[in-house]
This record gives structure tokens, sequence and C-alpha cells, in this order.
């Protein structure tokens, strides 16, 4: 008589082998579970890094930061030019004027003007010349409506260059505004229009009101020259509103609507 244990065992052997090669036919010759597995886990396991120290209040932070690079000083006044003709080729040659690299341009115009126009430094698009780009045409339209020529004007800028993001203490520092003073005197215009009468000031250090006293006190042998400050071009060309309020301005500084 057969052993009944003996045959259930063959039985089942053979159906469990049957069973992996139907699956091994249909490809599957791996052993798969459903739990889900993290495997970068161990890609992800960062080291233990120290506690970090604590912040520093800021004064002692900014007292003991290194001191950013300065502009080079201007040198001594007794070396700076002496009249208008010589003044252009040493603001375009003198180093401490303007960082290095960048592209600068003269001042334009005839000594001893009626008006000298002042903006505080030229236009990113200024090209050919100062205040040749956007904004030396809305600035062209201004003396149209006063009535006066280009060529009549003497038109200059407080930097040589375009400088973005000007750091004007760190010009004034450099001595700069004093340059800027220097140049109005070789220019001699009777009257001077700031056009950015807030970097103007901030580039020398004074009030607007301070400001007019020391252009009054430039030339004291003549008359003193009288300034109008006002906003800058770009600021008009942003806001058209600001172009009324300076001619509003215009015509209470000179008391006719011609110059």
């Amino acid at each position: 008589m057969p052993d009944t244990a003996t045959s259930q065992n063959a039985d089942w052997s053979s159906a469990v082998t049957a069973a992996l090669d139907w699956w091994r036919d249909a490809g599957v010759d791996h052993a798969f579970i459903d739990d889900p597995q993290d495997w970068l886990a161990d890609a992800r396991d960062v080291p233990d890094m120290p506690a970090a120290a604590p912040l520093k209040p800021l004064r002692e932070m900014a007292a003991e930061r290194s001191e950013s690079p300065q502009m080079p000083k201007v040198g001594d006044r007794s070396a700076w030019p002496q009249s208008l003709d010589t003044f252009a080729p040493w603001w375009l040659a003198e180093e401490a004027l303007s960082p290095a690299g960048l592209r600068r341009l003269p001042p334009l115009g005839p000594a001893g003007a009626d008006l000298m126009v002042l903006v505080p430094m030229p236009a990113a698009d200024d090209e050919e010349a100062l205040l040749s780009g956007r904004a030396g045409r809305l600035f062209n339209a201004i003396l149209g409506a006063i009535g006066v020529q280009r060529s009549q004007v003497y038109a200059a800028s407080a930097l040589p260059a375009h400088v973005p993001m000007p750091d004007w203490q760190t010009f004034q520092a450099a001595g700069l505004g004093d340059v800027l003073l220097h140049h109005i005197g070789l220019a001699a215009p009777k009257r001077l229009l700031i056009l950015g009468t807030s970097s103007v000031s901030a580039l020398l250090g004074h009030d607007p009101p301070n400001l007019a006293q020391r252009l009054r006190a430039i030339n004291q042998d003549s008359s003193p020259i009288t300034a109008m400050p006002a906003w800058d071009l770009e600021a008009m060309l942003a806001r058209p509103a600001l172009k009324a309020a300076l001619w509003s301005r215009w015509l209470e500084w000179t008391g006719t609507d011609t110059f």
C-alpha cells in the first residue's frame, strides 16, 4: 500500500514547481513585496554637524567688517586745471574722478554762458555725447520751451561717467564735490539749473540752501551765480506732471516765460 504522506508531499512539490515554472515563463523571476522601500535613505544620511555659533550683534559685525575699497582722493587742488579749456582733458583722464573702465563724457558748451545745466552723471544711453540719449531729447524740448539754443548752454555732469547705483558719500569723501564747485567756477555761468538736486546735494554734503550759498561764493569778484534745483530728467520722463512743475518754477525763477 503506497505511503499516503509521501504521495501528498510529491503532489505538493509538483504543484509548487509548476507554479514557479508558470511565473518564470511569464517573465517573473524574482520575489516582490508591496511594502515601499526608501532606496535613497543611505544617500541622504548627513553626518552630524556641530551646532552653529550664535550670531553676533549687528554692531559688532559692522565693527569687524573689513573696509570696502575706497576711491582714491583727488590730488592737490593746486594741480587742478585753472581754465575751462584744460578742464575737459583732465576730466577725461584723471583716475580719481571715476571708477576704472567706465566710459567718460566731457562737458559741452561755451564758457560764461547765461545758463549752465548740471546733471548728476551721463545717462546710460548717452552714446555720442552728454545728454544725447532719451533724457537728452527731453532736455532739448525743455530748452525749446524756454527759447534757448543748445549751443548757448553749458551742459555738464557732476560725475564724468555713468555709475550704476552710485555711492554719493564715497564720491564726496574722494573730493568730487570740491571738483564740481571748481568746475562751476571755471564755467562761470550766470544761472545754474540743477537737474537732479538730491544727488548733487549729497555729493556736496550740503542741503539745498547751503548749496546756494556755496554757489554764490564761487565767483566773489563777479556777479554771484544763482541756482535753481529741480528733479532729474529720468524722474520727469517717468512722471510727466513734473515737467509742468518745472515750468512753473522756471517762471518764478526768471520772471519770464523765456530766457
